[in-house]
């Protein structure tokens, strides 16, 4: 995965206009804080896309979606309110072709870790305080300091 040029982009308008482009239904996305960060724009939205996607695939039809910022660590969360994913699976989806369905293709999350390698970010899966999933991105250059709630 190539990058092109990082801008400073800001974190809610890239996760609003990933939503915006999916089939969400009943789905739910909040957006708990922001900031500016600096990434590849388009290769970002698609971080978020494929894990909106994820989420409304997975979840139930009304899944909640959240995004916030790691209070600890330079880095945001993407979190939902659906099935979760058992521990022992977490090093596994994001392998090429990893699904567990069975018309998906698994090229989703492998997605993600290419474009995460590509940034030199970091990235690990817990559970969500709702027992959905947590995907959280860190030791993320160019993450501004300046949080707002949104």
């Amino acid at each position: 995965i190539s990058l092109s040029e990082y801008d400073s982009v800001e974190l809610a308008t890239v996760a609003d206009n990933a939503w915006a482009l999916l089939r969400t239904g009943d789905a739910t996305l909040s957006i708990e804080e922001t900031t500016t960060i600096d990434a590849d724009a388009s290769r970002l939205q698609q971080i978020f896309e494929n894990l909106f996607r994820n989420a409304n695939e997975h979840g139930p039809d009304d899944v909640t979606v959240r995004v916030g910022l790691l209070p600890e660590e330079q880095g945001f969360y993407v979190a939902d309110d659906g099935p979760g994913i058992p521990p022992e699976q977490r090093d596994e989806v994001f392998e090429a072709e990893y699904s567990t369905k069975h018309d998906g293709t698994g090229f989703g999350l492998a997605t993600i870790s290419q474009i995460v390698d590509a940034h030199d970010w970091e990235i690990r899966i817990t559970e969500s305080g709702d027992d959905g999933t947590r995907f959280e991105l860190y030791n993320i250059e160019g993450l501004s300091t300046d949080h707002e709630t949104h």
